[in-house]
């Protein structure tokens, strides 16, 4: 298991980082401009609309680009782990920086399908990432 600093739920970041519960990547969604934006935010980066509310998208994607630490920067961390960002699929322009887990890091790719799975500490639950094989 790799050590995260679990981030301070609030009004506006909630559904994403509580939303593995259901099984559901909530990403926040413009409801004028039709666009996806992450972080979430109070405010559309796209059109500047207050219309925005969380959205549950598929959680499929694609490594963007990665890299595999291998320090050990916490006592509880094992390492090697990939750190990545990943496309969304159904989410153009988002990008989410997490974990590919359950695989050789060496293997890892860029251009490899990814699906999301949760990690539940505390209230919060991570998305990781799993290659698609």
């Amino acid at each position: 298991m790799i050590f995260r600093k679990l981030p301070r739920l609030d009004a506006i970041n909630r559904a994403f980082w509580t939303g593995g519960e259901q099984g559901d990547l909530n990403i926040q969604h413009c409801d004028d401009c039709q666009q996806f934006f992450h972080p979430p935010q109070p405010v559309c980066r796209h059109c500047m609309s207050q219309n925005v509310a969380p959205k549950a998208v598929s959680g499929k994607g694609t490594v963007d680009t990665f890299t595999v630490n291998y320090q050990k920067w916490h006592p509880q961390s094992e390492v090697p782990y990939v750190i990545a960002r990943i496309a969304l699929d159904d989410a153009p322009g988002v990008y989410i920086t997490s974990n590919v887990i359950d695989c050789d890091p060496e293997s890892v790719d860029i251009g490899q399908s990814v699906n999301v799975v949760f990690e539940q500490q505390e209230e919060v639950y991570l998305p990781l990432f799993k290659r698609v094989d």
